[in-house]
């Protein structure tokens, strides 16, 4: 009968503390909600994408030169007056909307068939190149365990063991619990952390752009300083067999008592310095050959090359409009996802102040129990650690900022100088072809004067010096212009790659 009555005095109150229960649940559940409710129209600023940043004033980035008249006549008019017949015809540069040097394949740019199968080479093995798509591969994958934490993260730990006493058998016991927890991204702190990874992703693609860029520029300037090695080379084997022939014509005109031994001295002085040049000249084409090598990550071996007349540089430029120039390069979009980045840091420093909420729970198959639990953390007093982020993220976003406008700048500064390095090196090719066509008479004078006891040794000498300087002079500002239309080639945004590593989501700018 006790039994009986004790059943009763438990039982009859639990109908009431069950529904007092349920109703502390309901209430709690409430204010939750409205305080979530509450902090999430609070956090509305925290979920903003990144807009893009200013390309405000990019038009004028290029400065005057991006600016080409509509007709020869206007350009006269504008720059030279009545002067500009007398001097040699420059490659029309100008701006439109048609396709510009930029955009053009670096193998419709490269026509050279040794220089294309260098590059081919380079980008394949070239060590800065692979380690930059590795940089894209280890980013890609941070994005993608960015976007696997707003999943849950599920974990067992099985264990078992026995118990028991020396005089009877042990008893086993096993626990087989799956734990599960799930953070419930309220207030955007792994969404703002999943887009500044995506930044970092698109910045890192960019970067091997650039990387790519740079190489296939590098290798091309390269190819085309060996080629100009061995136009010097050429020249200073014709000059040292002239010379070894003056040397030769000098020796017979003292014996005949036509000069004196001063001049033979001073003859065979200039030829043996030619020797000495025509030394540094070929102990440079091995140089530059083993650094083309080092680029094409091969080991050193003669390159196979062309020769440099082969060359043609382009008479109708056209630089674009700076806007879409300035997208396509691939510094700037690096600068520009690093801005984005920044932006996201930023605000994921603001979610740190707003609470996180984790849904956590256990399932024991070995004793058939589970539990759940749900728990805010709401951040009240941290040290003054939150406001300090959020104040070094706000300065590492200007400094982002500055550092978009000043590649900007760099940007249009570098086309500017490579279209006036082209210009410049245009405009004196006729004068210095007219400039050895000159010296080659003179030579050829100074020589048969000097046979027939007219002059003296010194102005062959001195014709014969002018002409080789000439020669070689003509030869590097051959070397100048093709290396400034590389140059510009580059500044463009030539050279870059639509079919670098990507997946889907990096392609677009969250």
């Amino acid at each position: 009968m006790q039994n009986t009555n004790t059943t009763k005095k438990t039982s009859t109150p639990a109908p009431a503390k069950t529904g007092r229960g349920l109703a502390a649940v309901r209430k709690s559940a409430g204010l939750c909600l409205c305080l979530a409710t509450v902090l999430s129209f609070s956090s509305c600023g925290i979920y903003g994408k990144f807009k893009g940043a200013s390309y405000q004033g990019s038009e004028q980035v290029f400065g005057p030169l991006q600016a080409a008249p509509d007709s020869v006549a206007e350009w006269k008019d504008r720059r030279m007056g009545n002067q500009w017949d007398s001097l040699p015809a420059y490659t029309r540069i100008s701006q439109g909307d048609s396709l510009n040097l930029g955009q053009c394949d670096w193998r419709s740019f490269f026509t050279d068939p040794y220089l294309t199968a260098l590059i081919d080479t380079a980008l394949k093995n070239n060590a800065d190149m692979q380690t930059a798509l590795l940089n894209v591969q280890e980013a890609q994958a941070s994005l993608k365990a960015s976007k696997l934490a707003f999943l849950p993260s599920f974990n067992i730990s099985p264990g078992g063991g026995i118990s028991g006493t020396t005089d009877q058998a042990g008893s086993w016991s096993y626990q087989l619990p799956v734990n599960a927890s799930w953070e419930i991204d309220l207030f955007g702190n792994l969404l703002n952390s999943k887009r500044s990874r995506q930044a970092a992703l698109l910045q890192t693609q960019a970067y091997a752009q650039a990387v790519r860029s740079q190489l296939i520029a590098t290798v091309a300037a390269t190819y085309y300083a060996l080629l100009a090695l061995d136009e010097q080379s050429r020249i200073y084997a014709e000059t040292e067999a002239s010379w070894r022939q003056n040397v030769s014509v000098t020796s017979h005109l003292v014996e005949g008592g036509k000069a004196n031994s001063a001049s033979l001295s001073q003859t065979q002085a200039n030829y043996y310095n030619v020797l000495n040049q025509l030394i540094d000249i070929r102990q440079q084409v091995m140089q530059t050959e083993n650094s083309l090598c080092s680029l094409l990550g091969i080991p050193p071996q003669e390159i196979s090359r062309g020769r440099m007349d082969d060359w043609q540089s382009p008479t109708d430029i056209q630089v674009g409009i700076p806007l879409l120039v300035l997208r396509q390069r691939p510094d700037v979009n690096q600068a520009e996802q690093a801005l984005a980045q920044a932006f996201y840091n930023t605000q994921q420093a603001r979610s740190e102040f707003f609470p996180s909420i984790t849904i956590t729970g256990t399932f024991d198959f070995g004793e058939m129990l589970y539990n759940a639990l749900g728990s805010l953390f709401q951040p009240i007093f941290q040290s003054g650690a939150l406001k300090a982020n959020l104040d070094i993220a706000k300065a590492q976003e200007k400094e982002a900022e500055i550092g978009f406008r000043q590649t900007l700048i760099d940007a249009g500064i570098e086309v500017n100088d490579a279209i006036m390095a082209v210009k410049s090196a245009q405009a004196k090719t006729e004068n210095y072809a007219l400039q050895v066509s000159h010296l080659q008479d003179a030579v050829q004078s100074t020589q048969l004067l000097m046979k027939h006891g007219s002059t003296t040794y010194l102005e062959v000498l001195t014709a014969q010096q002018s002409l080789l300087s000439a020669q070689i002079s003509q030869v590097a500002n051959r070397l100048t212009e093709i290396s400034s239309c590389i140059s510009l080639y580059q500044a463009l945004g030539g050279g870059t790659s639509t079919d670098m590593p990507q997946n889907a989501d990096s392609k677009k700018r969250k």
